[in-house]
């Protein structure tokens, strides 16, 4: 009986911590953030994948974010967790006619 209730209680914790906070991803291909729009829940998590095969690019939020960000290369990845609801724009550094917009709802 016992035994019953704690994997009930686990169970219950599991889906709340499921539902709550998701990874999104998005890709980085052919000099363009795919998709360039996306809408996430607060405490979500974003990662962009570089999936070129040369080229390097970074995920520059000047808003929250003075100084330029690392670069991403081919097969690596950046993630931002985001808490706080709001319109968040970006770029690519090194290619600024890459923009995307991460928008957060609660």
């Amino acid at each position: 009986m016992l035994m019953k209730k704690l994997l009930v209680i686990m169970l219950i914790l599991f889906i709340q911590f499921s539902v709550y906070a998701k990874e999104v991803v998005v890709e980085i291909y052919k000099k363009n953030f795919i998709p360039a729009h996306i809408t996430i829940n607060v405490g979500d998590t974003v990662i962009w994948k570089n999936i070129e095969k040369r080229q390097y690019h970074n995920v520059w939020f000047k808003q929250l974010v003075k100084e330029e960000p690392v670069y991403i290369f081919p097969n690596e990845r950046y993630q931002r967790s985001f808490s706080g609801v709001g319109e968040f724009t970006y770029e690519c550094g090194p290619h600024p006619k890459m923009q995307g917009l991460v928008t957060v709802i609660e």
